[in-house]
């Protein structure tokens, strides 16, 4: 039986083995950090968390209010969690269905707060890729502080005080799942072997996530581009946070890349991609985080974890049934 602390040292661990700039490229990331807690004068070191010094996701993933050591046994899972479904939890536990946590996707709180923070992780992702490091840096900082100013007004703590009034052990993993998905399609269409859009497409509607999506109305959509192009070089973009930005569009087309595989696109990004001839597959928002989320949730499941979906999570579970 897993213990809070524990189901969420399992998330981060899974995030890490499937995190796109790999392992080692993680370990001297939290050597930087460690330096740059070093470094800091002492009325600063006060201000920073120090799970910072050993998880690479702690910016927008975390364990909000709890118990560490409270053993899990049930909890509701979801992609977006607010004070209603706070209010579930405890609702079914007045009912007899006791609920040991609850589980989000989306970063509320202090991993709200900080979201930002983790969008550099996708840099070396660019660079890998072929995109010049300089760019790539100069794009995403400036990106970064778009999305660090947009965040900064947000009542952050609500859902939080409500959980902690309540007695509620709260937690979210955003990265981490996030990560788990980009692996799970790179693998699908490596097996694949797409060569044009429509392949790709194809491809998708394999995942019992997307087919659900689709019946819902929210299924994979070709963004830009016809089924009939070549797919070319793709990139599987569903993870770093939140969206890059746009500028960064011309680059990959200048590094050879043909075809973006993402979550969502917003309208700019969207104008860049078509500017630069980039096909463009929208996956879907909901159905590629619950992908994600499943891959974990899966994995609580195989540890005794029974699994209530709400918050929008497309429930699937791939653990065989003996």
């Amino acid at each position: 039986m897993l213990n809070f602390k524990e189901m969420y040292d399992l998330g981060v661990k899974m995030g890490i083995a499937a995190d796109p700039r790999g392992v080692k490229k993680v370990k001297n990331y939290l050597e930087r950090v460690k330096k740059e807690y070093a470094d800091l004068k002492p009325e600063d070191k006060k201000y920073f968390d120090q799970d910072r010094l050993v998880n690479p996701y702690h910016s927008d993933s975390r364990m909000h209010v709890g118990n560490p050591k409270a053993p899990v046994r049930r909890i509701l899972a979801g992609i977006d969690t607010d004070v209603g479904e706070i209010l579930l939890a405890t609702q079914l536990n007045e009912r007899g269905q006791k609920i040991d946590a609850v589980i989000a996707h989306h970063p509320m709180g202090g991993s709200l707060a900080t979201l930002h923070g983790i969008m550099d992780m996708i840099v070396e992702v660019y660079e890998d890729l072929g995109v010049p490091v300089h760019l790539a840096e100069k794009f995403m900082a400036e990106r970064i502080e778009e999305v660090g100013r947009g965040v900064h007004p947000y009542n952050h703590y609500q859902i939080i005080d409500t959980a902690r009034i309540l007695g509620v052990n709260f937690m979210n993993m955003h990265t981490p799942t996030d990560n788990l998905v980009t692996v799970f399609l790179e693998q699908l269409l490596a097996k694949k072997k797409p060569q044009t859009v429509g392949e790709i497409m194809d491809a998708l509607m394999e995942v019992p996530e997307y087919q659900e999506a689709k019946r819902r109305g929210a299924g994979p959509v070709i963004f830009a581009g016809s089924p009939k192009n070549k797919a070319g070089k793709y990139m599987v973009e569903m993870t770093g946070g939140t969206e890059p930005s746009s500028k960064i569009y011309a680059e990959l087309s200048r590094a050879s890349v043909s075809t973006i595989i993402g979550m969502h696109m917003q309208k700019d990004s969207r104008e860049k991609a078509l500017e630069h001839n980039l096909n463009v597959i929208v996956a879907g928002h909901m159905s590629s985080d619950s992908l994600g989320m499943n891959l974990y949730l899966d994995a609580l499941e195989k540890k005794g974890v029974e699994i209530i979906p709400c918050g929008g999570l497309i429930r699937v579970s791939r653990v065989k049934k003996r």
